[in-house]
């Protein structure tokens, strides 16, 4: 019996001393994750051995003081061993320590490096808002990008309209009143290496909305320095003061008849090279160009109806024109007093097209056979119809003897500006020189004088690098609860057009011109005006589609001789 009870006895010890290990755990820690892990491996340091505590003391139990007993030899040894181990225990637990600490440190470190080099990939790029748009840039400055627009809602109402009467089939000769969308553009430009520049515009309003016409500046520009640049592409060519002024930063609602007739009817934006050099002090702009990308209108292109963006089978050769002007402020107290002055040239090439019969491609149709033909609207912004037109310049097979052929026409300009303060004088006289079969010394000429005056102080902003107008910043800016009312101008002028000359019959006339112009910031712009024609003389032009009219253009502008037209005009500009 007492032999049963011992081996009990010691079954039950060996079961109580593996249940002890079971609840004994080595812990390693990986010093670059600091996740725990149960057994060794890479990068990991041992913790120490766990065990599960059986049971804790209760709080309010007081603690027992236990006597120590008597330590043998033998005893003494195992306590100095005890203590060596606890103590490389203590020391792996501080090491670890040392380990997880640096490994935060270097862990943080890597963090702040990574959000600093983030940042200054932000930083690279910044976007602000200014007279250029919507503008983004590097901050090196190697590439920049500006997002800008314009819209020009317009109204028209003529109060007293009131030409000859149409007859045949012939549409009525008035103009309408109405309502339109000017111009509606959006466009990007920028440059990149710092040395160049580019730009790219679409008029959605533009050439009744053909494709090819929508685009007015499409090139890339090389500054050599900060005066001189080289560019390529789509551009205004350099001709006239008026011309060279953004329509957001014209007086009048629209540029004078000479103006319109004699270089943007035709379609200013053609393609090809220019160089301009540009000072405070003065600026020359000079441009070797071929045609529009797309026409103005079909009677003005100088080949066909699509300028030179279609170049078909019997379309013919591009034609192509010399340019320049040169402009400067010889007398300048400073940017609000100035005198500008400055001259225009140009010899455009015309090219007209004949079939193997020798008939005019596109004869009695409106556009199509190349030629060219000047026509004026009276400063009208809504129903821009003609009422003076010279016809194609072109007309007649080739072997009929009394044959036209206009092969090229000469531009000459000259200008002037004078500001002083709130005060503006500006006039220009411009001259077409009609040149081929059938010609002799035939021109069309026409010049314009205004001034203008802000009333609440403002002067004029000149543009140097083009030579003109350039934006109206208010004093005082309109605010709604303040006391800003933005910049008030008024203007007059006058405006002549002859383009009657030898055998060419285009009509000439004469008006006035009243404006109302208020600036309520920089990029908004509303403007009134009044005109009324003093004058139109049309009796020579013929009333049948002959001698270069088509579709009843003659009987058209004939029908406005001695007529009577005054109109009320309104037009917003906001641009961006």
């Amino acid at each position: 019996m007492k032999l049963n009870r011992f081996i009990l006895m010691a079954i039950v010890a060996v079961n109580l001393g593996m249940l002890s290990n079971a609840y004994a755990l080595d812990l390693y820690v990986d010093t670059t994750t600091k996740q725990i892990y149960a057994e060794p491996g890479p990068g990991r340091v041992h913790m120490g051995t766990f065990v599960k505590a059986e049971s804790a003391p209760a709080k309010n139990e007081p603690p027992k003081v236990v006597e120590a007993p008597l330590k043998t030899p033998a005893d003494s040894g195992q306590l100095a061993e005890n203590q060596s181990e606890e103590m490389k225990k203590r020391r792996s637990a501080e090491r670890l320590a040392r380990i997880s600490e640096k490994a935060e440190k270097a862990r943080f470190v890597n963090q702040v490096s990574l959000l600093e080099e983030r940042m200054k990939e932000v930083e690279k790029i910044h976007g602000t808002f200014d007279d250029r748009g919507l503008h983004w840039a590097t901050k090196d400055g190697n590439f920049s990008m500006s997002l800008n627009g314009r819209i020009q809602p317009a109204s028209q109402y003529n109060f007293e309209n009131d030409p000859n009467p149409a007859f045949g089939a012939n549409t009525a000769n008035e103009l309408n009143s109405g309502m339109n969308i000017r111009r509606a553009r959006l466009g990007v430009e920028g440059t990149f290496f710092k040395v160049w520049d580019y730009k790219f515009e679409y008029d959605f309003s533009r050439g009744n909305g053909s494709v090819g016409s929508g685009i007015t500046d499409a090139f890339v520009r090389l500054n050599h320095t900060d005066a001189l640049s080289y560019k390529l592409g789509s551009f205004k060519e350099p001709f006239s003061l008026e011309e060279a002024a953004s329509n957001r930063y014209l007086t009048f609602i629209e540029r004078h008849m000479s103006v319109n007739s004699f270089v943007d009817n035709p379609n200013t934006y053609k393609t090809g090279i220019g160089a301009n050099y540009a000072v405070r002090r003065w600026q020359t702009g000079i441009a070797f160009q071929t045609e529009p990308i797309g026409s103005w209108s079909s009677a003005s292109t100088s080949v066909n109806a699509n300028g030179n963006q279609n170049r078909n089978n019997g379309s013919g050769d591009t034609g192509w024109q010399g340019i320049g002007r040169i402009s400067g402020r010889p007398w300048m107290e400073d940017d609000t007093k100035f005198l500008h002055l400055g001259i225009s040239a140009g010899h455009t090439n015309v090219n007209t097209q004949y079939r193997a019969d020798g008939t005019m491609v596109g004869e009695g149709q409106i556009g199509g056979g190349g030629g060219m033909s000047f026509f004026a609207f009276p400063g009208t912004n809504v129903d821009r119809t003609n009422i003076l037109n010279t016809g194609n310049l072109s007309t007649g097979a080739l072997g009929n003897p009394n044959r036209r052929e206009v092969t090229s026409y000469d531009r000459f300009g000259a200008e002037s500006w004078f500001v002083y303060g709130p005060l503006s004088l500006q006039g220009e006289y411009l001259r077409t020189n009609i040149n081929g079969v059938g010609y002799d010394n035939e021109h069309l000429t026409g010049y314009y004088g205004f001034a203008s005056y802000f009333l609440t102080g403002e002067s004029k902003a000149y543009h140097v690098r083009n030579g003109a107008a350039n934006r109206i910043k208010p004093n005082r800016p309109f605010q709604f609860n303040g006391s800003g009312w933005g910049a008030w101008e008024i203007a007059a002028g006058y405006d002549y057009i002859d383009m009657n000359s030898g055998v060419i019959a285009g009509g000439k006339a004469d008006m006035v011109r009243f404006g109302l112009n208020w600036y309520p910031h920089s990029n908004v712009k509303f403007q009134a005006n009044v005109i009324h024609v003093l004058d139109i003389n049309t009796a020579r032009t013929p009333i049948t589609n002959t001698d270069g009219y088509s579709g009843g253009a003659g009987a058209r502008t004939n029908g406005w001789n001695n007529g009577d037209l005054s109109a009320f005009l309104t037009q917003w500009t906001i641009d961006f």
